[in-house]
């Protein structure tokens, strides 16, 4: 799957998931500090993030993950 495919989809997920403005989404955008998630929310992500791309994460596997641009390159790895 192409990167940019990747980004766009990962942007929509976070978007529809947390009820964002997509144009808040940059790849330097902390979720927590600057989209507002919580542990909680993070968890959500990962399952939508699963459930998008059909991959499954390891427990603990995406707990550094903190930019948007390292969530990118974390489905990347998996979608490879």
């Amino acid at each position: 799957m192409a990167t940019e495919t990747i980004r766009t989809q990962v942007d929509r997920v976070i978007a529809d998931e947390f009820e964002l403005d997509a144009a808040q989404i940059t790849p330097i955008s902390d979720l927590y500090d600057d989209l507002g998630l919580d542990s909680l929310d993070a968890i959500d992500l990962v399952v939508a993030l699963e459930r998008t791309f059909g991959f499954k994460v390891e427990e603990g596997a995406a707990r550094k993950i903190r930019k948007v641009e390292q969530l990118y390159d974390f489905v990347q790895d998996r979608v490879a």
